[in-house]
């Protein structure tokens, strides 16, 4: 299957998962198109300032890879810089939030897989 990025879903979430800002959302493709246990594949944009507040995982994993921009993932017991071409994977339980604090859009592909 081949999805045209004029063709992706796109929403915006306000303060999401109790985040500033606003997110824009990206769809690549729904959950229900995966045949694997999914929840998303999307790329996740946060303007400077915004952020996605602090959530956690049970029963999945969310992969993060940072495709522009700079922030600061919170993953529960610290405060990194990410910037592009970092990935995070938080999952078991964990919990994280992120935030970007550069002065451009953040750029993100999420992807969250269930588990079996």
């Amino acid at each position: 299957m081949i999805r045209k990025a004029a063709e992706m879903k796109t929403e915006v979430r306000s303060a999401m998962r109790g985040g500033s800002g606003s997110v824009t959302i990206q769809h690549f493709f729904e959950k229900e198109e995966i045949t694997a246990k999914s929840r998303l594949c999307a790329r996740l944009t946060l303007p400077p300032g915004s952020s996605i507040g602090v959530h956690d995982h049970v029963n999945e994993d969310e992969v993060y890879i940072i495709t522009k921009g700079t922030g600061v993932l919170n993953d529960g017991k610290s405060n990194t810089p990410v910037s592009a071409g970092d990935a995070v994977l938080t999952g078991k339980g964990e919990s994280h939030a992120i935030t970007n604090t550069g002065s451009s859009d953040l750029e993100i592909i999420a992807v969250i897989l269930c588990y079996a």
